[in-house]
């Protein structure tokens, strides 16, 4: 395990400043809560996974949203494995990682995941709903 760290990192130590970390199921109903004042993106990652591990390294490198503009959060679906499936059960999307859920107004409004997921994408979805 110790070489997986090196390569992939532990979750706390290189999530983006202003990310919050998802691991409890308790919290979806505050996220959801949340998603009535601004937009909330959950990015779901697997720390033992490649694909997973480059899409992450792509958001942080080009990363340019304000906190104010989107709560973000970060869920280890290996660690959390019943909270991820609690989530994709609460807002009706199948499970993958990695995937981003985009939720507004307590719902998922848009959700991708594996090499479809960019800061671009994501730009683009946020001016979908604040012009909406």
């Amino acid at each position: 395990m110790g070489m997986l760290n090196q390569l992939f990192g532990s979750q706390e130590k290189h999530l983006l400043a202003g990310w919050k970390s998802l691991e409890e199921e308790s919290q979806i109903e505050e996220i959801l809560e949340r998603s009535n004042e601004k937009p909330v993106l959950v990015f779901k990652h697997s720390p033992s996974c490649g694909i997973s591990a480059m899409v992450k390294h792509q958001l942080e490198r080009n990363w340019d949203f304000k906190e104010e503009e989107l709560e973000v959060y970060y869920l280890d679906v290996i660690h959390h494995r019943p909270t991820s499936m609690a989530l994709a059960s609460r807002l009706g999307v199948v499970h993958q990682s990695p995937q981003v859920l985009l939720i507004y107004n307590g719902k998922s409004i848009f959700d991708t995941s594996h090499h479809m997921i960019s800061v671009g994408v994501l730009h683009e979805a946020i001016q979908t709903i604040l012009n909406a």
